[in-house]
């Protein structure tokens, strides 16, 4: 036997009941499949359990690991796991002196306070129920005559062993025996009969539900570790303390994975461009060394790690079907969203949605915990994961935390007309980097510290393009195969958006029925198209706006229609991306009316795809979105809270000749020579890597 392999091994001991077999099931499933992904982690079961009733369990519970070792009966039996064979030669060290469990009855029978635990299966002790007051000196005194131990816990369970038998002495004989060094070793309890295994030396986890006498027993040292966790999940945080689970050195979180699990199988977005697909290009590089964590709702996850099809590492979080939607369809969309939209009126405080809320902060922080190398980089994304660094920090204070607003970050005085600001604030405190598409933004989120009277972290200014040539490719391919609209001097007026209302879908179609009104002319010389997909079943927040947008293309199109034509083609569904692109090239105006918009890519890409083709094109775009930060005056800004503006910005665009189109398109494209996808992600990673450095930038910080 290599005995360098053996005392590089790692073991660990748990108690059952109330630590491997104790919390929430979620946190018993990630431990099952955390050490399922590392079976070099030799997992050894130490229980007041008999070996009957552990063969129960295993049979009848999936959670639970297979054991290497099962140290059983409060330490008088151990048992090698995958034979369930009784070790007799450390058995007959444990049981020395035993005088047998009849002799024991017959000793303690003047004891009416002991009630023998019958229907139990017991070896090589004698198992008792006992009210704390009937611990009495006599008893220890008589148990001791007997010429044996004993220990009690739960405040109920008094066992009679033999002298030489208790958990700590059966793993010391096993780990001698198997030639463990300590340091590899971490045990893990909840009552006071595991005292004695926590008391052997080597590293030791006390969970948050033990008994108050255990955690007041447990030696004071270093390596004996208290967790704020309770059952499985604590377990996993003594592993991850020690390095023992496969960390990366870089972590990004966020509340979606790159793919969709559909059918069995990982489906990939189509487009090559948003916050999926560039984080996703972006982890595919191997020399980041990167996981992405990600929820995963649904009776049926897959399993806890898997590579995509791109090659990314997904670990995911698995999520109820009803925590994801008080978490995201109510606390987020209908708490946090007004405010970065900065429609305060329409926040809504709910508090019983709040807590669905900490509840998946906390699960994906201790997730991100779990998979983070010690003193790795740590990615978050948007408002989904507000609480996250607060709770992080507090396990990890190793890691450099960082968060990427997608969103618009709004005016301090908004966002304090959220009920939680204070809470938010506090976690947010705790970012090493914080980063935004726009300079506005990152003020906005300074100032908010600033009133505070709090430091902020280190800031930067990183916009986002789009993969220009993958886009640019597609439309040349595309051309031979877009859509034939109406032809003549008909001119397309286009947008691509999902149903919210921050895009303002109702107020583009009331301006354009004004249009129509003050211009009877364009009547059949122009029409609308607006691709708007739903969001996500469940998200009460935009039935509104449906609804309404429903009915103004109802009355608009009832009311200018003729036989051959109707002003507004509405699309309420998604398209593949070789779809949207025909719709681009199509199109003749482009119409971004963000109320609010982090930086916004469509634009960019009809953009592209008219320099590409070298097809004319005019871009109206609203003034809040992003990217108007770049093309300035060069696009056509619009003001989405005037309807007179949204009328005078589009009347423009369709008046607008031919060769000023070209002249347009091509300006706006070489404003937008933004940072592709892979070297945004890449200046991000190392900005966050770097923000724990003692030297504070003087000036904000810009990243072109």
């Amino acid at each position: 036997m290599d005995r360098r392999a053996v005392s590089a091994a790692r073991v660990l001991v748990t108690d059952l009941d109330g630590t491997l077999l104790g919390g929430d099931r979620r946190e018993r499933r990630r431990l099952r499949d955390a050490l399922a992904r590392h079976p070099h982690i030799k997992v050894v079961f130490a229980t007041g359990r008999s070996l009957a009733s552990v063969r129960e369990l295993l049979r009848d519970d999936p959670l639970i690991p297979i054991p290497h070792w099962i140290i059983a009966d409060v330490g008088a039996s151990v048992i090698d796991g995958p034979r369930m064979l009784h070790v007799d030669a450390l058995e007959e060290q444990l049981r020395k002196g035993w005088p047998g469990a009849e002799q024991v009855r017959a000793g303690l029978s003047s004891f009416p306070q002991l009630v023998y635990q019958d229907g139990v299966a017991q070896e090589g002790r004698c198992s008792f129920h006992l009210d704390p007051t009937g611990l009495t000196g006599a008893l220890r005194y008589a148990v001791k005559d007997l010429g044996c131990s004993w220990t009690y816990s739960s405040g109920r369970f008094f066992d009679v062993l033999p002298v030489g038998a208790s958990k700590g002495n059966a793993l010391e004989l096993l780990r001698r025996g198997m030639g463990w060094a300590r340091q590899g070793v971490l045990a893990v309890g909840d009552s006071l009969n595991d005292l004695s295994m926590l008391s052997t030396g080597t590293h030791a986890v006390v969970v948050a539900n033990a008994e108050v006498a255990l955690a007041a027993a447990a030696p004071a040292r270093e390596e004996v570790h208290h967790s704020v966790w309770e059952g499985a999940a604590a377990v996993l945080e003594g592993m991850e303390r020690l390095g023992w689970l496969d960390c990366r050195s870089v972590t990004v979180g966020y509340h979606r994975p790159p793919v969709r699990w559909i059918d069995g199988g990982w489906r990939s977005p189509c487009s090559p461009n948003g916050i999926l697909p560039t984080l996703r290009s972006a982890l595919a590089d191997e020399r980041l060394d990167a996981v992405w964590a990600a929820a995963h709702t649904g009776e049926r996850a897959p399993t806890a790690t898997a590579a995509t099809a791109a090659g990314v590492s997904l670990s995911l979080l698995p999520l109820s079907p009803d925590r994801w939607a008080g978490y995201f369809h109510r606390a987020c969309k209908e708490t946090l969203w007004p405010a970065l939209m900065s429609q305060p009126d329409l926040i809504r405080d709910l508090p019983e949605h709040w807590s669905d809320y900490e509840r998946v902060n906390v699960a994906f922080a201790r997730h991100i915990a779990s998979l983070a190398a010690q003193g790795g980089t740590v990615w978050l994304h948007d408002y989904n994961l507000w609480l996250v660094p607060a709770v992080l920090k507090s396990r990890r204070p190793d890691l450099a935390v960082g968060l990427f607003h997608h969103t618009p970050f709004p005016q301090p005085e908004v966002f304090r007309r959220i009920p939680q600001a204070e809470q938010l604030i506090s976690s947010l405190a705790y970012l090493d980097w914080a980063g935004f598409h726009t300079a506005d933004s990152a003020d906005n989120f300074r100032r908010l510290f600033t009133s505070a009277f709090r430091t902020a972290p280190r800031l930067g200014v990183h916009p986002l393009g789009i993969d220009r040539q993958a886009v640019a490719e597609m439309a040349k391919a595309r051309l031979g195969h877009r859509r034939r609209d109406a032809g003549g001097d008909t001119q397309l007026v286009l947008s691509v958006e999902r149903l919210d209302y921050a895009k303002a879908p109702v107020r583009k179609i009331q301006a354009l029925d004004t249009l129509l009104t003050q211009t009877p002319q364009l009547r059949e010389k122009m029409s609308y198209r607006l691709i708007c997909p739903p969001p996500e079943p469940g998200i009460a927040a935009y039935d509104t706006t449906r609804e309404e947008l429903e009915s103004a293309v109802d009355r608009i199109n009832h009311r200018w229609a003729t036989p051959a034509w109707q002003p507004v083609d509405y699309i309420p569904h998604n398209l593949d991306f070789p779809a949207v692109v025909d719709h681009y090239l199509a199109a003749d105006v482009f119409w971004v009316t963000s109320l609010a918009d982090g930086m916004n890519l469509t634009a960019q890409e009809y953009v592209t795809t008219h320099h590409a083709t070298h097809r004319p094109g005019t871009l109206v775009l609203s003034r809040y979105a992003g990217v108007a930060r770049h093309t300035g005056s060069a696009a056509l800004l619009t003001d989405p809270h005037s309807e007179q503006d949204l009328v005078a910005a589009l009347r423009t665009a369709l008046a607008m000749p031919v060769a000023d189109r070209t002249a347009h398109i091509n300006r706006l494209h070489d404003l937008l020579d933004l940072p592709a996808p892979d070297q945004w992600a890449r200046a991000c990673i190392t900005a966050i890597h770097h923000s724990r450095t003692p030297e504070v930038d003087a000036e904000l910080p810009v990243v072109h």
